[in-house]
């Protein structure tokens, strides 16, 4: 039988590139932990809403920076990449916005303010 050669070569461990990769999971791992003490600790309501919505752009940044090396490219792609897809969110949730008022609109929904407490005149009934 013939001898089957391997033209695999190994490289030494780099260290640096391991910390960056373990900095970068801790930060994660960090900003998971706060989202989820803010998910246990606040009521559902908007401030909550937009703090999810800011620590999930916040790990967004991170995974495609370090990961996929879009942070450690010059400017004019990173505005390249980032800027159609900010538009592209900015439309999808406009429109959203807007076919799910006009659905509301076709099907007569209209909403409705919770009534008082008290009853008109001062009566207890």
């Amino acid at each position: 039988m013939e001898q089957l050669t391997s033209n695999v070569v190994v490289q030494p461990v780099d260290k640096a590139k391991i910390r960056g990769i373990w900095r970068v999971a801790l930060i994660l791992a960090i900003v998971t932990a706060i989202e989820y003490a803010f998910a246990f600790a606040m009521d559902a309501g908007m401030l909550r809403t937009v703090i999810f919505i800011g620590l999930t752009i916040v790990k967004a940044w991170f995974i495609v920076s370090e990961f996929m090396h879009l942070g450690h490219e010059v400017k004019g792609l990173i505005y390249s990449i980032i800027l159609p897809m900010m538009f592209i969110i900015w439309l999808i949730v406009a429109l959203v916005n807007l076919e799910g008022g006009a659905i509301k609109e076709a099907r007569g929904v209209v909403d409705v303010d919770q009534p008082a407490t008290e009853h008109a005149g001062g009566e207890e009934h």
